[in-house]
């Protein structure tokens, strides 16, 4: 990955979408993952070669995700 940091709110209208790029005369091919909001949207490029790396994120994600979930029952459950 090419280096470049910064951060961003997940909320619960963060949209996410992917675009296929398949110009072999003007750049290659390649597909872009969107993910956005009002103010902010992030694009992240993958060429062939990288559907490991997108892989490995989304795996990331779907454990992110299940961490948060497992988070809400805890605090649902410490309520009751």
């Amino acid at each position: 990955m090419k280096t470049l940091t910064t951060s961003a709110h997940v909320e619960p209208d963060t949209t996410s979408r992917m675009d296929v790029f398949d110009s072999t005369h003007r750049g290659g091919c390649f597909v872009s993952l969107r993910i956005g909001g009002d103010l902010v949207d992030i694009a992240l490029i993958a060429r062939p070669g990288t559907a490991e790396a997108l892989r490995t994120l989304a795996r990331a994600a779907d454990d992110a995700a299940r961490v948060l979930d497992q988070m809400a029952a805890d605090t649902t459950e410490g309520a009751a």
